[in-house]
Protein backbone atom coordinates (compact mmCIF):
# COMPACT_ATOMS: atom_id res chain seq x y z
CA UNK A 1 0.00 0.00 0.00
CA UNK A 2 1.12 3.80 -0.77
CA UNK A 3 2.25 5.50 2.15
CA UNK A 4 0.10 8.28 3.40
CA UNK A 5 2.18 10.88 6.13
CA UNK A 6 -0.55 13.29 5.49
CA UNK A 7 -2.72 10.94 7.27
CA UNK A 8 -0.47 10.17 10.13
CA UNK A 9 0.42 13.99 10.27
CA UNK A 10 -3.57 13.98 11.29
CA UNK A 11 -3.50 11.37 13.52
CA UNK A 12 -0.72 12.99 15.06
CA UNK A 13 -2.56 16.05 15.79
CA UNK A 14 -5.65 14.46 16.98
CA UNK A 15 -3.40 12.20 19.86
CA UNK A 16 -1.31 14.84 20.78
CA UNK A 17 -4.48 17.12 21.53
CA UNK A 18 -6.18 14.35 23.66
CA UNK A 19 -8.91 13.33 20.88
CA UNK A 20 -10.05 9.84 20.59
CA UNK A 21 -8.72 7.80 17.66
CA UNK A 22 -10.41 5.26 15.84
CA UNK A 23 -9.38 1.63 15.40
CA UNK A 24 -9.62 2.31 11.57
CA UNK A 25 -7.34 5.22 12.14
CA UNK A 26 -5.30 2.40 14.87
CA UNK A 27 -5.25 -0.14 12.09
CA UNK A 28 -3.77 2.22 9.59
CA UNK A 29 -1.06 2.99 11.33
CA UNK A 30 0.09 -0.64 11.37
CA UNK A 31 0.55 -0.61 7.27
CA UNK A 32 0.41 2.50 5.26
CA UNK A 33 3.09 4.46 7.15
CA UNK A 34 6.96 5.28 7.33
CA UNK A 35 7.93 3.76 9.84
CA UNK A 36 10.60 6.29 11.13
CA UNK A 37 7.84 9.09 10.60
CA UNK A 38 5.76 7.06 13.14
CA UNK A 39 8.33 6.53 15.57
CA UNK A 40 8.83 10.15 15.39
CA UNK A 41 5.67 10.86 16.03
CA UNK A 42 5.23 8.29 19.21
CA UNK A 43 8.46 10.05 20.38
CA UNK A 44 6.70 13.46 20.04
CA UNK A 45 3.85 11.94 21.80
CA UNK A 46 5.89 10.93 24.24
CA UNK A 47 7.77 14.13 25.48
CA UNK A 48 4.14 16.26 25.02
CA UNK A 49 2.87 14.33 28.05
CA UNK A 50 5.89 13.13 29.56
CA UNK A 51 8.82 15.00 29.20
CA UNK A 52 12.41 12.63 29.75
CA UNK A 53 11.59 11.23 32.57
CA UNK A 54 11.69 7.24 32.40
CA UNK A 55 10.60 4.73 34.85
CA UNK A 56 12.59 1.77 36.19
CA UNK A 57 11.04 -1.03 38.15
CA UNK A 58 12.15 -4.36 38.82
CA UNK A 59 10.46 -7.77 40.38
CA UNK A 60 10.93 -10.11 42.85
CA UNK A 61 10.02 -14.26 41.52
CA UNK A 62 7.75 -14.90 44.90
CA UNK A 63 6.79 -18.32 43.79
CA UNK A 64 7.71 -20.05 40.97
CA UNK A 65 6.70 -23.03 38.99
CA UNK A 66 3.89 -25.48 38.96
CA UNK A 67 1.37 -23.20 37.46
CA UNK A 68 -1.91 -25.32 36.94
CA UNK A 69 -2.51 -22.93 33.85
CA UNK A 70 -2.07 -23.87 30.47
CA UNK A 71 -0.24 -20.62 28.85
CA UNK A 72 1.92 -22.24 25.97
CA UNK A 73 4.77 -19.25 26.66
CA UNK A 74 5.13 -19.81 29.99
CA UNK A 75 8.11 -21.95 31.17
CA UNK A 76 6.31 -21.62 34.70
CA UNK A 77 2.88 -23.82 34.02
CA UNK A 78 3.47 -27.35 34.71
CA UNK A 79 1.54 -28.28 30.96
CA UNK A 80 4.56 -27.64 30.15
CA UNK A 81 8.42 -29.24 30.22
CA UNK A 82 10.36 -26.35 30.67
CA UNK A 83 13.67 -26.92 33.15
CA UNK A 84 13.02 -23.93 36.15
CA UNK A 85 13.78 -23.47 39.52
CA UNK A 86 10.35 -24.42 41.33
CA UNK A 87 9.55 -23.34 45.10
CA UNK A 88 6.48 -21.97 47.43
CA UNK A 89 5.96 -18.86 48.45
CA UNK A 90 9.31 -17.45 49.62
CA UNK A 91 9.55 -15.74 53.20
CA UNK A 92 8.73 -12.20 54.45
CA UNK A 93 12.66 -11.58 54.32
CA UNK A 94 13.07 -12.53 51.30
CA UNK A 95 10.59 -10.07 49.79
CA UNK A 96 11.47 -7.09 51.70
CA UNK A 97 15.35 -7.54 51.53
CA UNK A 98 14.47 -7.62 47.62
CA UNK A 99 12.54 -4.59 47.74
CA UNK A 100 14.71 -2.54 49.74
CA UNK A 101 17.73 -3.69 46.83
CA UNK A 102 15.43 -2.42 44.19
CA UNK A 103 15.08 0.80 46.26
CA UNK A 104 18.75 1.27 46.77
CA UNK A 105 19.41 0.66 42.91
CA UNK A 106 17.20 3.70 42.14
CA UNK A 107 14.57 1.67 40.70
CA UNK A 108 11.22 3.30 41.82
CA UNK A 109 8.99 0.35 40.99
CA UNK A 110 9.06 -2.97 42.78
CA UNK A 111 6.91 -5.67 41.82
CA UNK A 112 6.00 -9.05 44.01
CA UNK A 113 5.18 -12.11 41.53
CA UNK A 114 3.38 -15.05 41.97
CA UNK A 115 3.07 -18.58 39.65
CA UNK A 116 -0.49 -20.07 39.31
CA UNK A 117 -4.20 -18.93 38.78
CA UNK A 118 -4.38 -17.46 42.48
CA UNK A 119 -2.75 -17.60 45.87
CA UNK A 120 -4.77 -19.49 48.90
CA UNK A 121 -5.93 -17.84 51.91
CA UNK A 122 -2.64 -18.58 53.93
CA UNK A 123 -0.52 -16.89 51.12
CA UNK A 124 -2.48 -13.85 50.89
CA UNK A 125 -2.27 -13.50 54.54
CA UNK A 126 1.52 -13.88 54.83
CA UNK A 127 1.80 -11.60 51.62
CA UNK A 128 -0.33 -9.13 53.30
CA UNK A 129 1.66 -9.03 56.69
CA UNK A 130 4.52 -8.67 54.24
CA UNK A 131 3.11 -5.60 52.94
CA UNK A 132 2.08 -4.53 56.09
CA UNK A 133 5.54 -4.65 57.43
CA UNK A 134 7.11 -2.82 54.30
CA UNK A 135 4.58 -0.11 54.98
CA UNK A 136 5.76 0.59 58.22
CA UNK A 137 9.34 1.24 57.38
CA UNK A 138 9.01 3.34 53.82
CA UNK A 139 5.84 5.95 54.10
CA UNK A 140 5.93 5.80 50.25
CA UNK A 141 6.87 2.47 49.22
CA UNK A 142 6.29 1.92 45.43
CA UNK A 143 4.68 -1.50 45.67
CA UNK A 144 2.96 -3.73 43.12
CA UNK A 145 1.68 -7.02 42.89
CA UNK A 146 1.24 -10.10 40.65
CA UNK A 147 -0.58 -12.78 42.18
CA UNK A 148 -3.10 -14.00 39.96
CA UNK A 149 -6.99 -13.97 39.52
CA UNK A 150 -8.29 -11.78 42.63
CA UNK A 151 -11.95 -11.33 44.08
CA UNK A 152 -13.60 -7.82 45.28
CA UNK A 153 -12.96 -9.68 48.96
CA UNK A 154 -9.16 -10.54 48.54
CA UNK A 155 -8.63 -7.33 46.82
CA UNK A 156 -10.09 -5.43 49.61
CA UNK A 157 -7.83 -7.12 52.18
CA UNK A 158 -4.73 -6.47 50.19
CA UNK A 159 -5.94 -2.18 49.52
CA UNK A 160 -5.80 -2.80 53.63
CA UNK A 161 -2.71 -3.62 53.76
CA UNK A 162 -1.39 -1.12 51.73
CA UNK A 163 -2.03 -1.89 48.30
CA UNK A 164 -1.88 0.54 45.92
CA UNK A 165 -1.11 -0.86 42.43
CA UNK A 166 -1.76 -4.39 40.98
CA UNK A 167 -0.48 -5.75 37.88
CA UNK A 168 -2.92 -8.38 35.12
CA UNK A 169 -1.93 -8.50 31.87
CA UNK A 170 -4.25 -9.60 29.18
CA UNK A 171 -1.72 -10.71 27.19
CA UNK A 172 -3.42 -10.53 23.36
CA UNK A 173 -6.21 -9.72 22.11
CA UNK A 174 -9.85 -11.80 23.22
CA UNK A 175 -9.85 -13.09 19.45
CA UNK A 176 -6.56 -14.82 19.46
CA UNK A 177 -6.51 -15.54 23.79
CA UNK A 178 -7.87 -19.05 23.25
CA UNK A 179 -4.94 -19.92 21.12
CA UNK A 180 -2.36 -19.27 24.14
CA UNK A 181 -4.69 -20.78 26.87
CA UNK A 182 -8.14 -22.95 28.03
CA UNK A 183 -7.58 -23.16 31.18
CA UNK A 184 -9.25 -19.73 31.87
CA UNK A 185 -10.57 -16.66 30.09
CA UNK A 186 -10.22 -13.61 28.92
CA UNK A 187 -13.22 -12.72 30.74
CA UNK A 188 -11.54 -13.76 34.02
CA UNK A 189 -8.90 -11.54 32.95
CA UNK A 190 -10.83 -8.67 32.51
CA UNK A 191 -12.90 -9.01 35.44
CA UNK A 192 -9.73 -8.91 37.67
CA UNK A 193 -8.88 -5.19 36.09
CA UNK A 194 -12.33 -4.20 36.36
CA UNK A 195 -12.41 -5.44 40.24
CA UNK A 196 -9.21 -3.63 40.76
CA UNK A 197 -10.46 -0.67 39.04
CA UNK A 198 -13.67 -0.57 40.89
CA UNK A 199 -11.74 -0.68 44.22
CA UNK A 200 -9.21 2.28 43.46
CA UNK A 201 -6.42 0.61 42.50
CA UNK A 202 -3.98 0.93 39.74
CA UNK A 203 -3.77 -1.60 37.46
CA UNK A 204 -0.58 -2.61 35.57
CA UNK A 205 -1.50 -4.44 32.52
CA UNK A 206 0.10 -4.73 28.80
CA UNK A 207 0.91 -8.38 27.00
CA UNK A 208 3.15 -10.34 25.20
CA UNK A 209 3.84 -10.29 21.28
CA UNK A 210 5.55 -12.44 18.92
CA UNK A 211 3.02 -15.75 19.69
CA UNK A 212 1.71 -16.11 16.36
CA UNK A 213 -0.88 -12.76 16.57
CA UNK A 214 -1.45 -10.64 14.10
CA UNK A 215 -1.60 -6.35 14.06
CA UNK A 216 -4.78 -6.75 14.09
CA UNK A 217 -4.65 -8.70 17.54
CA UNK A 218 -1.76 -5.96 18.85
CA UNK A 219 -4.19 -2.80 17.79
CA UNK A 220 -7.36 -5.20 19.65
CA UNK A 221 -4.98 -5.26 22.76
CA UNK A 222 -4.00 -1.85 22.99
CA UNK A 223 -7.72 -0.80 22.45
CA UNK A 224 -9.39 -2.91 25.09
CA UNK A 225 -6.29 -1.63 27.24
CA UNK A 226 -7.67 1.90 26.81
CA UNK A 227 -11.16 1.02 27.15
CA UNK A 228 -10.13 -0.58 31.07
CA UNK A 229 -8.15 2.39 31.41
CA UNK A 230 -5.33 0.65 33.07
CA UNK A 231 -2.45 2.53 34.34
CA UNK A 232 0.66 1.75 33.12
CA UNK A 233 1.08 -0.91 30.19
CA UNK A 234 4.06 -2.99 30.02
CA UNK A 235 5.00 -4.98 26.46
CA UNK A 236 6.69 -8.38 26.45
CA UNK A 237 8.19 -9.72 23.90
CA UNK A 238 7.96 -13.74 23.37
CA UNK A 239 11.74 -15.62 24.75
CA UNK A 240 11.42 -18.31 23.30
CA UNK A 241 12.16 -21.33 26.16
CA UNK A 242 12.83 -24.79 25.35
CA UNK A 243 10.27 -27.31 26.80
CA UNK A 244 7.26 -24.35 26.00
CA UNK A 245 4.48 -25.35 23.37
CA UNK A 246 6.22 -22.07 21.98
CA UNK A 247 10.26 -23.02 21.80
CA UNK A 248 10.22 -23.45 18.32
CA UNK A 249 9.00 -19.78 17.21
CA UNK A 250 10.73 -17.22 15.36
CA UNK A 251 11.35 -14.38 17.24
CA UNK A 252 10.33 -10.86 16.20
CA UNK A 253 12.54 -8.97 14.16
CA UNK A 254 13.92 -5.72 16.26
CA UNK A 255 11.47 -2.82 13.64
CA UNK A 256 8.41 -4.86 14.14
CA UNK A 257 8.64 -4.57 18.28
CA UNK A 258 9.69 -0.85 18.17
CA UNK A 259 6.61 -0.43 16.07
CA UNK A 260 4.34 -2.21 18.26
CA UNK A 261 5.90 0.17 20.70
CA UNK A 262 5.10 3.18 18.84
CA UNK A 263 1.14 1.66 17.98
CA UNK A 264 0.52 1.69 21.92
CA UNK A 265 1.84 4.88 22.66
CA UNK A 266 -0.65 6.61 19.56
CA UNK A 267 -3.43 4.75 21.40
CA UNK A 268 -2.97 5.13 24.88
CA UNK A 269 -0.46 8.87 24.86
CA UNK A 270 -0.72 9.41 28.09
CA UNK A 271 -0.58 6.08 29.84
CA UNK A 272 3.37 5.08 31.00
CA UNK A 273 4.39 2.28 28.71
CA UNK A 274 7.48 -0.16 30.48
CA UNK A 275 9.17 -2.73 28.01
CA UNK A 276 10.27 -5.52 29.75
CA UNK A 277 10.93 -9.35 29.33
CA UNK A 278 12.36 -9.87 26.00
CA UNK A 279 13.79 -6.53 24.83
CA UNK A 280 17.36 -7.24 25.05
CA UNK A 281 16.54 -10.68 22.78
CA UNK A 282 14.22 -8.66 20.28
CA UNK A 283 15.72 -5.34 19.76
CA UNK A 284 19.36 -6.55 20.45
CA UNK A 285 21.46 -3.75 19.15
CA UNK A 286 18.22 -0.95 18.63
CA UNK A 287 17.65 -1.53 22.17
CA UNK A 288 17.81 2.15 23.11
CA UNK A 289 15.74 2.95 20.07
CA UNK A 290 12.46 1.54 22.25
CA UNK A 291 12.47 5.66 24.00
CA UNK A 292 12.23 6.87 20.44
CA UNK A 293 9.34 4.51 19.63
CA UNK A 294 7.39 6.26 22.59
CA UNK A 295 8.55 3.72 25.86
CA UNK A 296 8.81 5.81 29.12
CA UNK A 297 10.33 2.76 31.08
CA UNK A 298 11.71 -0.01 31.27
CA UNK A 299 12.04 -3.42 33.69
CA UNK A 300 15.38 -3.79 35.29
CA UNK A 301 17.55 -6.97 36.66
CA UNK A 302 15.99 -9.86 34.85
CA UNK A 303 12.40 -11.69 34.83
CA UNK A 304 10.66 -14.53 36.26
CA UNK A 305 12.59 -17.28 34.80
CA UNK A 306 15.29 -15.76 32.30
CA UNK A 307 18.07 -13.41 33.24
CA UNK A 308 18.21 -9.77 31.74
CA UNK A 309 21.36 -7.64 31.14
CA UNK A 310 23.36 -6.19 34.32
CA UNK A 311 21.40 -2.72 36.14
CA UNK A 312 24.67 -1.00 35.21
CA UNK A 313 24.49 -1.20 31.81
CA UNK A 314 20.72 -0.24 31.62
CA UNK A 315 21.89 3.03 33.68
CA UNK A 316 24.62 3.54 31.39
CA UNK A 317 22.01 3.57 28.37
CA UNK A 318 20.13 5.89 29.86
CA UNK A 319 22.90 8.40 30.82
CA UNK A 320 24.19 8.05 27.49
CA UNK A 321 20.91 8.76 25.99
CA UNK A 322 20.60 11.93 28.22
CA UNK A 323 17.67 9.98 29.95
CA UNK A 324 16.49 10.92 33.66
CA UNK A 325 15.67 8.45 35.55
Amino acid sequence: MPIDNNKLKLILGRVIRKKIITKKDSLFLTSRVDLWDLLHGAYTIKKHFFGGKIHLCSIINAKSGNCSENCKFCAQSFHNNAKIKTYGLVSSKAIKDAYFKARNSRVDGFSIVTSGNKLSTKEIDQLSGTITELCAQNKTPYLCLSIGRLSPQVISKLKKSGVTKCHHNLETSRRFFPNICSTHTYRDRIETIRNLKKAGIKVCSGGIFGLGEGWGDRVALALMLKELDVDSVPLNFLMPVKGTSLDDVKSLAPMDALKIIAIFRYILPDKDIRICAGREAVLRSLQSLMFYAGATGMMVGGYLTQPGRRVADDFQMLADLGLRH
